[in-house]
C-alpha cells in the first residue's frame, strides 16, 4: 500500500461533483462533519442522507469506521467516509448517547463548538472554566468506546484539561499555531507542545480565517509554518484538517456560527463586512489540489517519509489505535 492521502476535516456541500474531485485529487479518506448544532434526531436525519449516497455513488465513496477502510478504499479506488460532530449537542444531556454514536459510525467528537456546552468551554468565551462535571464524564466515556475527543473549537484551559484528563491521544482536527496567526480559533505553543507530548494529533487548517494573510496566505508561508511546527512538536503528529467547505451557501456559515442559540448575528472570525465564506487560497480550491502542498511540502525540505506522514500516513497510524475500545 503507498501513502494513503487524507482529509482529517471538510464540510462541503457534498455532491457527486465533489466525490469525482476528491478521486481526481487520489483522497483516499475524509473526516467529515453531520453535526454542528443539531439535536440527536436531526443527527440521525444527516446519516440517513449519507447512506443515500453511499448507495448512489459505489464506486466512489465507502463508509468508514475503521483504519482497515481507508486500505480498503484505496485498493479500490475510492474514498473512505468518517464521520464526526463539531459540538456535542447531538448526545444532548444523556451519556448514553456517546455509545450510541459510536455504534452508528461516528469516530469524532468536538467537545464545544465556540461557545460553552454541557462539557468544556469554546474559544469564544470570556471565562473559561475547564471541564465540567459532565465534561469529565464524557471523556472517560469516550475513551471507553473509541469515539476521539477533538479540542478545535475549545478554550484553552479546556483543551489543556481534556489533554490531561484523557486515557487516550487526543485530536485537534483543524487547527493552526497562534505563533503563526493569532486567530482565537488557533492554538497556543503550550496547548500543541501538551497535545503532541501525549501523542495527540494536530490537523493544519487551510480556512482562511486560520491562516497567516488570509485567503492570500502564499504556499510557502504555509509550509514554512508547517516546518516550524514539525521542529517544535515532531512532524509524526502533525496531519491535514483542511476545513474545506466548497459550494456551501452563505447561509450555512451563519448556521455553523448562531445555530439557535441567539437572535442576534454572530460573525465569528468573520465581520460585518464579510459576513460569508472567505475565497480560499489559490493553491487550494478543492480536493484536486492536494499536489500542490505535496509539492510546497518537499520543496521546503521535508522528505519523502515525512510528507508521505503529515498528508495521510499519521492520521491512519491515529486511526488504527483510537477508533475501537480501550
Amino acid at each position: 500500500m503507498t501513502a494513503p492521502l487524507i482529509d482529517n476535516l471538510q464540510y462541503c456541500n457534498f455532491s457527486e461533483k465533489v466525490f469525482r474531485q476528491l478521486r481526481a485529487g487520489g483522497v483516499d479518506a475524509i473526516h467529515v462533519t453531520i453535526a454542528y448544532h443539531e439535536s440527536f434526531r436531526e443527527m440521525v436525519l444527516n446519516l440517513e442522507r449519507w447512506n443515500r449516497w453511499f448507495e448512489r455513488f459505489p464506486d466512489l465513496i465507502l463508509r468508514g469506521t475503521e483504519a482497515a477502510h481507508v486500505r480498503e478504499a484505496q485498493e479500490a479506488g475510492r474514498t473512505a467516509v468518517f464521520f464526526g460532530f463539531q459540538n456535542p449537542s447531538p448526545i444532548e444531556d444523556d451519556i448514553g448517547l456517546v455509545e450510541i454514536a459510536h455504534q452508528l459510525g461516528v469516530r469524532f467528537m468536538q467537545l464545544t463548538y465556540n461557545n460553552q456546552s454541557l462539557l468544556a468551554t469554546g474559544c469564544y468565551e470570556e471565562e473559561d472554566t475547564g471541564l465540567t462535571r459532565m465534561g469529565r464524564a464524557v471523556v472517560a466515556e469516550m475513551n471507553r468506546v473509541g469515539l476521539v475527543i477533538d479540542m478545535s473549537h475549545s478554550a484553552e484551559r479546556s483543551t489543556l484539561e481534556a489533554i490531561d484528563q484523557s486515557t487516550r491521544p487526543i485530536a485537534i482536527t483543524h487547527a493552526n499555531p497562534d505563533w503563526w496567526h493569532p486567530a482565537l480559533r488557533n492554538k497556543s505553543d503550550a496547548v500543541l507542545r501538551a497535545l503532541t507530548n501525549s501523542g495527540g494529533m494536530l490537523g493544519f487548517s487551510l480556512y482562511p480565517h486560520h491562516l497567516a494573510g488570509g485567503t492570500n496566505c502564499s504556499l510557502t508561508g504555509f509550509c514554512e509554518m508547517v516546518a516550524e511546527a514539525a521542529d517544535r512538536y515532531g512532524a509524526e503528529n502533525l496531519g491535514m484538517g483542511s476545513d474545506l467547505c466548497q459550494d456551501q451557501p452563505d447561509s450555512v456559515v451563519e448556521w455553523m456560527r448562531v445555530g439557535r442559540w441567539t437572535k442576534d448575528i454572530d460573525y465569528g472570525e468573520g465581520s460585518a463586512s464579510a459576513p460569508g465564506f472567505p475565497p480560499m487560497p489559490d493553491w487550494f480550491q478543492d480536493n484536486r489540489d492536494w499536489d500542490n502542498i505535496r509539492d510546497g511540502l518537499r520543496e521546503i525540505g521535508f522528505s519523502r517519509v515525512e510528507t508521505d506522514g503529515i498528508l495521510g500516513g499519521n492520521w491512519l497510524r491515529f486511526y488504527e489505535t483510537s477508533f475501537g475500545p480501550a
